[in-house]
């Protein structure tokens, strides 16, 4: 599903892109699968009907107000395509998170075989992620969540449509890089207690289409001194303009 080779001939690049990446480590990789592997995970993705027991991941801040609608999510391997299958085992495989330590300079990484709270996810029109930042801690194993992957799988996507990944700065006063959901674009950032992401304005895109991705996640045994901070759930964030509204 993967091609190794041209992953690795681009990893010294793609490190020094990463590590010194505003406004936190990222980096957004284009043309990640080869094609032929694009097609067979773009085909057998399921449409919102396909499958009965989506996760409907909608949800409010402590305030009340919408964080995140219109969102779903599923995890059960066992009920999805071979081609996903085998993307998502290799995407958890010892020589691919040997690859994400070159490129992020994280080392000692650990999947999570359970898939909680990534596996595939499609936004419907309408949908509504505010910027926040990740849990840190995967319950049960007290592991430190360090990386989010996310793979794009949305052909012939229009810019007017929205659903831009938007990546904010420590203070939440600006967004510094907005990434367009374009099919076979992998991003890869690192997740700590402020750094803050989202898709936060309401998706237009007709009814029909959605915003397709595969999200995964890693973690580690402990995580520098710095990025240490209490155990907590998803930190939702206000944009300035919501504050002042």
């Amino acid at each position: 599903m993967i091609d190794y080779e041209r992953l690795e001939a681009a990893v010294a690049r793609g490190h020094q892109e990463y590590v010194t990446a505003d406004p936190f480590p990222h980096i957004a990789m284009p043309d990640f699968l080869p094609e032929a592997s694009l097609r067979r995970v773009i085909d057998d993705f399921p449409t919102p009907e396909a499958i009965s027991d989506w996760r409907r991941a909608d949800a409010l801040d402590d305030a009340g107000r919408i964080a995140q609608v219109k969102k779903l999510g599923y995890s059960n391997v066992l009920k999805l395509a071979p081609s996903l299958r085998a993307l998502i085992a290799e995407l958890n495989s010892a020589p691919f998170l040997i690859h994400l330590s070159k490129l992020t300079g994280i080392h000692h990484l650990l999947p999570d075989p359970m898939l909680s709270g990534g596996g595939i996810h499609q936004y419907l029109p309408g949908a509504v992620l505010r910027v926040h930042a990740d849990f840190n801690r995967l319950g049960g194993y007290e592991l430190d969540r360090r990386l989010n992957l996310l793979l794009y799988l949305n052909e012939s996507w229009q810019p007017e449509w929205g659903g831009d990944l938007e990546l904010w700065d420590r203070d939440m006063r600006r967004c510094v890089r907005k990434i367009a959901p374009r099919s076979n674009t992998c991003v890869v950032f690192s997740t700590t207690s402020d750094s803050y992401h989202g898709m936060p304005d309401p998706l237009t895109c007709p009814e029909g289409v959605t915003r397709k991705s595969l999200a995964l996640y890693y973690y580690t045994n402990g995580r520098p001194d710095h990025e240490r901070t209490p155990r907590h759930s998803t930190l939702w964030q206000e944009r300035p303009d919501e504050v002042a509204s």
